[in-house]
C-alpha cells in the first residue's frame, strides 16, 4: 500500500483500499507547492499495528456510530484526511496525534472531529496514538488557516511550523542521579571522602556531577553504588526552571519613558490594540516595553518578544535577567534540539513565561498569551521568503487580534506601512524624541566623492580617515560600515577580461581573502581563489574589483598600522558564538576600529564608540527596488545611531561620516538635517502618486525551471490566463533581477492593486484556473513582497 505526489499537489491511491479520505480546503493551492515540490524531513514511528494497540470497532460493536477525525499533517498539502477514531481513545480538535499515511507513520493534528466522509467506515484507517500534551488551542489552528489563505501556502507546511521539535510530543526521559543510601564502605580513600563529603548537604546529584564537584572521576562514584553507599535514582530532567519577577528590578525611567510605560501597561489590560513605540537610537525602548511584559507577568500570562537577528538575543538576554532576575525562553536556530524541545514543552504547559525569538516564535503554542512585542520592527529578517512566505510583523498583528491581546512594534525607523496605519488611526504612537542617558545624537556629515573622494584605489576619503585617526587617538572606537561582505564583490582577469561568475546564479563570485576562496551568497558555491586565470592561463592577472568589508580592513590597517581592527559579518567563522564573543570584546572596549555589515547596524551599545563612517551611503540606492529609500535610510538611521550613545565626561560627541556620489538625493538630505519627518512625508507622498504599498498592494510571482524555455513557456501561459480586474493589473512576465539561481532559471509576474485589494483572493482564482506547472517548473507566490530579487 503506497501513495504517489503528483505534480497537481493531488495524492494518488496505488490500491483500491483507501488509506484516507481527502477533504480539500475551501481554496486549493497552485501547483508550485505541490508535495512532491518541496522538501519534508519524513518522521518515522516505530508502533506495532493498530490491531495490536486497539480493540478492532467494527467487529467489537458493529452497530456503534463510527467517529471520524480530519486529521492535517505538516506536509506540503493543503487538505485533511479523514481517519477513524478507535474505541476507547479520546481525541479533540487541536489533538496532536500519529497517524499512517501511505506507507510511513507521520504526526498530524486533528482539525474537526465528527464529520462524515465519502469513504466508508470500514475502508478508514484508524488513528494509532494520542500523544498526552495540551491540544493547539482553536486560535492558534484558526490562525494557521488565515496565514494560509492569505500567503497561499498549503495549510501543512504551517502546521510544521508548529510541530518543528517532535521531541517535544513526548516527555523528556528521567536524568539517573545518585544520593546516600547506607554507610561508608570499610574500604575508604581520599576520593572517597571528597565524593562523601560533597554529599553532606542529603541533595541528590548527577552522577557526572558529583565526580566533577567531588574532583573524582566517574568510576569512583560507581563504586560507592556498588559497595551500597549511594543508591540510582531518577532525577527529572533539566535545570528547574525559575520564573521572571516583574517586581525583581524595576528600572528607573526617564519621565518620558516612565509615561510611554504607563500606556503600554494600560493597554496590557485592555485586549487588543497595536502601538507603535517610536524612538530615536538609545531612547530606552528595550526597557520601556519591559515594563509592559512585566505587567503581563504579574496578571499572570505569557509574553513574546521577537527579534530580528539571532546576534541581538545575548544583549537581550542579559538585560532581561537584570530586570527580572531569570532568563526567558530562547527559541531560533542556535538553540540545540533538546533545549528546543523542553522550551516547546514549557510554553504548552504554561511554565514557560516568557519567550525571545526569531521570527518562527510566532507559531509556538502558548498556554495563555498575553503580549506580543516585535523589536525593530521595520527589519526584513521578519519576512521569511522560502516556502511559507510571510512577514512575522503582519502575522503577529494578525495573531494578536485573533488572541485579543496587545501588540507593540518597537523601532527607531519605523516601516511606512506602521507609519501610515498610525497615520490612519488603526495603530496608537508613542514617541521617545530624546535618548535615554542624555546624549545628543549625533551630528551628520557628508563627504562628496565626487570632489574629496579618496586617491585611485583606495576607497576611504582622507576627511573620513582624519576622523578615524583623531577618535582612535583619544582612546575611542571608530565604526566604519559597508554592507557588502568579503573582500571584492568581482574578480576579473585582467589579461582577458575573464570574470569569475557562480555556475549556478546568475551572480559574480565574492573574494573572500581571509578564507582564499571565491563564493556564491546565494547558492553556497565555492572554489578556491586560483593563481591563475583559468580562460587564458596568465599567472597574477587576476584583479579585485571593488570594496567588502575584508577590503577595507587592508586599507585600514595601511593607512593605521598598529590600531586595533576588528571585522564582522555574517560568515565570519565561528558562527553566532564568535561574533557574541567578538561584540562583547568590542563593548568591553578590546578594539580600536570596527570594519561591519549591517549585522552592527542595529541593537548594540558600544560605550566607546562616537565616530560612525558609512564606506558607501548610496549602495541600496543602486537598483530598481520600490523600498530602496526607504531601506536606505532606515539602515543608515541605525548604523549612524550607534555613535555617542552612552555620552558623557570624557567622551567625544557622537558623529556619523557618509561618503556618498549623490548628496542631494533626498535620502541624504533627510538625514543631514536630523528630520526623519521629512523623510517619511516626501517617501509617503511618492508612494501615494504611485500607488505603491501601503496606498496599493503587491503580489511577486516567481516562475522557475532548470530549462529556460520551459519556464518562460509556462510564465506566458499564466500571464496570459490573467483574469481581467478593472483595479488590478498584471505586469510581466520578465527576468527577475537574479534570473538564474541555483541552476533554476526564473521570470517575475508581478500583481498590483489598490490598497483594498484582495490579491490572496485573485491569485488563488488565477493560478487555480491557469495550466498547471510540468516537468520542473516551479512557481512561488509572495505576497506584499518585500524582496524583489
Amino acid at each position: 500500500m503506497s501513495f504517489q505526489c503528483h505534480p497537481k499537489g493531488k495524492r494518488q491511491a496505488t490500491s483500491p483500499n483507501l488509506v484516507a479520505n481527502r477533504n480539500d480546503a475551501a481554496n486549493t493551492l497552485p501547483a508550485s507547492l505541490a508535495a512532491d515540490e518541496i522538501a519534508h524531513p519524513r518522521i518515522d514511528w516505530a508502533h506495532s499495528s493498530v490491531a495490536d494497540l486497539f480493540g478492532q470497532t467494527d467487529s467489537n460493536n458493529p452497530s456503534a456510530t463510527p467517529t471520524i477525525a480530519e486529521i492535517l499533517t505538516p506536509v506540503a498539502l493543503d487538505q485533511t484526511y479523514s481517519y477513524l477514531v478507535p474505541e476507547g481513545m479520546t481525541v479533540r480538535p487541536g489533538s496532536i496525534v500519529i497517524v499512517p499515511l501511505g506507507p510511513r507513520k507521520v504526526i498530524g493534528a486533528v482539525w474537526s472531529v465528527g464529520g462524515t466522509s465519502s469513504v466508508p467506515a470500514k475502508k478508514l484507517r484508524p488513528i494509532e496514538l494520542v500523544f498526552s500534551i495540551a491540544p493547539l488551542s482553536d486560535t492558534l489552528r484558526e490562525l494557521l488557516d488565515w496565514v494560509a489563505r492569505y500567503t497561499l501556502t498549503p495549510r501543512g507546511m504551517m502546521l510544521r511550523m508548529v510541530l518543528r521539535s517532535p521531541e517535544a510530543l513526548e516527555p523528556e526521559a528521567p536524568v539517573t542521579g545518585v544520593i546516600r543510601d547506607g554507610d561508608a564502605p570499610e574500604r575508604m580513600t581520599d576520593a572517597r571522602r571528597r565524593v562523601l563529603a560533597t554529599m553532606e548537604d542529603g541533595m541528590a546529584w548527577t552522577r557526572t556531577g558529583l565526580a566533577a564537584s567531588a574532583g573524582v572521576s566517574p568510576g569512583v562514584v560507581d563504586g560507592l553504588v556498588a559497595a551500597g553507599t549511594l543508591k540510582l535514582v531518577d532525577l527529572p530532567p533539566g535545570r528547574p526552571l525559575h520564573r521572571p519577577d516583574p517586581d525583581f528590578n524595576p528600572r528607573e525611567l526617564t519621565d518620558a519613558q516612565g509615561e510611554a510605560a504607563r500606556q503600554l501597561k494600560a493597554a496590557v489590560a485592555n485586549g487588543f490594540s497595536v502601538t507603535l513605540l517610536e524612538g530615536v537610537t538609545g531612547a530606552g525602548k528595550t526597557d520601556v516595553y519591559m515594563e509592559a511584559v512585566a505587567e503581563t507577568l504579574r496578571k499572570g500570562r505569557q509574553a513574546l518578544v521577537l527579534v530580528p537577528e539571532i546576534a541581538l538575543t545575548r544583549d537581550f538576554l542579559e538585560r532581561f535577567s537584570g530586570r527580572f532576575g531569570a532568563n526567558p525562553g530562547e527559541w531560533h536556530s542556535d538553540v540545540n534540539p533538546k533545549q528546543r524541545a523542553r522550551l516547546w514543552r514549557g510554553v504548552t504547559t504554561g511554565d514557560v513565561r516568557v519567550v525571545v525569538g526569531a521570527r518562527s516564535a510566532l507559531f509556538l503554542p502558548f498556554a495563555d498569551l498575553g503580549l506580543i512585542v516585535v523589536d525593530e520592527e521595520h527589519d526584513t529578517a521578519y519576512k521569511q521568503e522560502e516556502r511559507a512566505t510571510y512577514n512575522a510583523r503582519d502575522m503577529a498583528v494578525v495573531r494578536g487580534h485573533m488572541e485579543k491581546i496587545p501588540v507593540v512594534l518597537a523601532s527607531a525607523t519605523p516601516s511606512l506601512e506602521t507609519r501610515a496605519n498610525v497615520d490612519r488611526g488603526r495603530y496608537t504612537r508613542i514617541h521617545l524624541p530624546f535618548r535615554a542617558t542624555g546624549a545628543s545624537l549625533p551630528e551628520l556629515a557628508l563627504i562628496d566623492m565626487r570632489r574629496a573622494g579618496p586617491d585611485k584605489g583606495r576607497f576611504l576619503a582622507p576627511g573620513l580617515m582624519r576622523a578615524v585617526e583623531a577618535t582612535v587617538g583619544k582612546g575611542e572606537q571608530a565604526l566604519l560600515f559597508l554592507n557588502r561582505r568579503g573582500y571584492a564583490p568581482l574578480t576579473l582577469c585582467r589579461s582577458c577580461g575573464h570574470r569569475f561568475q557562480c555556475r549556478n546564479c546568475s551572480t559574480w563570485l565574492v573574494d573572500h581573502r581571509f578564507r582564499g576562496t571565491l563564493s556564491c551568497h546565494h547558492c553556497g558555491f565555492t572554489m578556491p581563489r586560483p593563481e591563475s586565470c583559468p580562460e587564458c592561463g596568465t599567472v597574477d592577472s587576476l584583479v579585485a574589483c571593488g570594496p567588502g568589508v575584508e577590503r577595507i580592513a587592508d586599507e585600514v590597517q595601511t593607512l593605521l598600522p598598529g590600531k586595533r581592527t576588528v571585522v564582522l559579518s555574517s560568515d565570519m567563522t565561528g558562527g553566532v558564538q564568535q561574533l557574541r564573543r567578538e561584540l562583547a570584546a568590542i563593548a568591553e572596549g578590546d578594539a580600536d576600529i570596527i570594519i561591519g555589515t549591517q549585522l552592527v547596524a542595529k541593537g548594540h551599545t558600544f560605550p566607546k564608540l562616537t565616530l560612525v563612517g558609512v564606506v558607501d551611503a548610496d549602495l541600496g540606492l543602486a537598483h530598481g527596488d520600490p523600498r530602496a529609500a526607504e531601506r536606505t535610510f532606515q539602515l543608515l538611521v541605525q548604523v549612524t545611531g550607534r555613535a555617542g550613545r552612552i555620552g558623557g565626561e570624557g567622551l567625544s560627541p557622537g558623529l556619523g561620516i557618509l561618503q556618498t556620489y549623490a548628496p542631494e538625493h533626498p535620502v541624504m538630505a533627510a538625514l543631514v538635517s536630523r528630520d526623519p519627518e521629512r523623510f517619511y512625508e516626501t517617501e509617503l507622498a511618492e508612494r501615494r502618486a504611485a500607488r505603491m504599498p501601503p496606498f496599493g498592494r503587491l503580489a511577486g510571482i516567481i516562475v522557475s525551471a532548470t530549462d529556460r524555455h520551459a519556464a518562460e513557456d509556462h510564465a506566458r501561459a499564466l500571464a496570459r490566463a490573467a483574469p481581467r480586474d478593472p483595479v488590478i493589473e498584471v505586469l510581466g512576465p520578465a527576468d527577475a533581477p537574479l534570473a538564474l539561481v541555483r541552476g533554476r532559471h526564473r521570470l517575475r509576474l508581478l500583481v498590483h492593486g489598490d490598497r483594498d485589494s484582495d490579491l490572496s483572493s485573485y491569485c488563488r482564482a488565477w493560478l487555480d484556473a491557469a495550466p498547471k506547472a510540468t516537468g520542473s517548473v516551479q512557481v512561488l507566490v509572495d505576497i506584499d513582497p518585500q524582496s524583489f530579487m
